[in-house]
């Protein structure tokens, strides 16, 4: 017996050592509990002049010097809000995230297109002395110079779409913008593009003019806005000289819906019409973008407290710098979905609370099945709040709970957030950490301003994350605030920089 009663104990040992690697003490992260401010507020960049807020002249650099990237500054649309609370703020970002997040939903399983009809990313809105409370789903803006003289234009960004656009004269139908419509007859470097061109046959759905022999765009939202017009090769020029001749882009004559005051959209989607697969040539395909807490800052220039909201910007790099600098990224492949070819997929592995691997969140429950567009996780910049299919998003939400146990449950929940918590009157609190792990290693560590955020000027903070059965998950910009995300088309991979602005 005693070789067994050896194995018995050898057991038990094994037991106890598995008991105590599990009994792991979990890691939390001190969280700086700073409620929104109840006052209503205009942003500085709403006041400021329109160099100031961009980052510099659209003047263009002399003949014969040679760009080496493209960099530009972007500015979220809530810095342009005039007389808003960030209550108020933060109630229709939600409303236009759901809107979103549908959209990109039924064009990730092949309902819609992206470069020519039904097309899945949002028109957008904001520009100085616009209050943030109108509607539309753009989220980032920038401002360019289009033509030849430039006529600057203000432009949304946005990951989810492909064909840039912008409003032209004369119009047909236009919704009002910040600043002059541009005027292709005025520009020297306007140049159609005809009906058999190999760009016009780009389009998913094009169209022909028959009696100008010209190609026709159409681009329609899942919100009832829709643009049309010429389709048309034009110069670029960004904040800092950079010229980019022979965009192809639409020129809408006939233009409405929920867009307001942005002049068009610049799109920085994977497929064939976006702008950076356009200048691919001239920079590669690859492009970084990082995201400054736009919370943090209307919270403190409202208060007139804290640093100012201008000492970090979001900025947007395209060429070999823009992975240069990531020397601290951890990379993962891009996942192709064959249905869709202008969202970025990554494969999410799994979710740490606490330091400890969930279990729900099963690698399973959020795959690409290429044969039907579904499921899979996309990476974009107009969402705001990351959405995890349901089971994944259950076992996250049940493992936080458990994890910050020691925080006060508020009921009820706030718009799509059903884990909700009272920090009124505490300065600093302890929350859980949470990592999202990638395929091939590649890991995103959030900061706790990241996954709990202020809804209201009591303390009330949430869980930024919400579950979907939608088919796609998608990571939201929230998450993705502070970090250089990476967007390496040459590699073929995205990664995560951490503390990139």
């Amino acid at each position: 017996m005693a070789p067994l009663a050896a194995l018995l104990l050898l057991l038990l040992l094994a037991a106890s050592s598995n008991a105590a690697a599990l009994a792991k003490p979990l890691e939390y992260h001190s969280f700086a509990a700073t409620p929104l401010s109840p006052h209503s507020y205009t942003a500085p960049a709403a006041a400021a002049a329109d160099e100031d807020a961009f980052g510099g002249s659209l003047a263009a650099v002399a003949a014969g010097e040679e760009e080496p990237a493209v960099r530009f500054r972007v500015v979220h649309r809530d810095a342009f809000a005039v007389n808003a609370t960030a209550a108020e703020l933060l109630r229709h970002r939600l409303r236009r995230d759901r809107r979103r997040a549908a959209r990109i939903s039924k064009a990730a399983a092949g309902g819609a297109a992206a470069n020519g009809t039904r097309a899945g990313g949002g028109g957008g809105v904001a520009a100085p002395v616009v209050s943030g409370l109108a509607q539309g789903s753009g989220e980032y803006f920038t401002k360019i110079g289009v033509g030849t003289p430039a006529t600057p234009a203000l432009m949304v960004l946005d990951t989810g779409s492909d064909v840039v656009w912008l409003q032209c004269a004369p119009c047909r139908r236009c919704y009002d913008q910040s600043g002059p419509v541009f005027d292709p007859r005025r520009s020297s470097s306007y140049g159609a593009v005809g009906c058999a061109a190999p760009l016009c046959r780009r389009l998913d759905s094009g169209g022909c003019d028959l009696r100008r022999r010209a190609c026709l765009y159409q681009v329609a939202y899942g919100d009832g806005s829709v643009t049309a017009g010429d389709f048309a090769t034009e110069t670029l020029t960004f904040a800092g000289g950079a010229r980019v001749a022979r965009v192809a882009l639409g020129c809408g004559h006939d233009n409405e819906g929920l867009f307001v005051a942005a002049a068009g959209l610049l799109g920085l989607g994977r497929g064939s019409l976006s702008f950076p697969t356009q200048i691919s040539r001239r920079y590669g395909r690859s492009f970084s973008y990082c995201l400054v807490d736009r919370t943090s800052s209307s919270s403190s220039s409202s208060s007139g407290t804290g640093s100012s909201p201008g000492s970090r910007s979001s900025t947007v790099t395209f060429g070999p710098a823009a992975v240069a600098p990531s020397a601290s990224a951890s990379f993962t492949p891009m996942v192709r979905n064959p249905r869709m070819e202008t969202f970025y997929y990554v494969q999410l592995v799994g979710i740490s609370v606490g330091g400890a691997r969930v279990p729900g969140v099963a690698e399973s429950d959020l795959r690409l099945d290429p044969s039907s567009g579904h499921g899979g996780v996309i990476v974009d910049s107009g969402t705001s709040v990351t959405r995890l299919a349901r089971p994944a998003y259950s076992a996250l939400r049940d493992a936080f709970r458990g994890a910050a146990a020691g925080l006060r449950l508020a009921p009820g929940g706030f718009s799509l957030f059903d884990t909700c918590y009272d920090l009124g009157g505490r300065k600093v609190v302890k929350v859980p950490t949470v990592s999202m792990h990638f395929a091939g290693g590649a890991e995103a560590a959030l900061p706790p301003e990241n996954y709990l955020i202020p809804v209201d000027s009591r303390g009330t903070f949430c869980f930024a994350f919400a579950g979907t059965d939608g088919g796609v998950s998608i990571i939201g910009n929230i998450q993705q605030q502070g970090f250089r995300v990476v967007f390496d088309g040459d590699g073929q991979r995205v990664g995560f920089a951490p503390k990139g602005c």
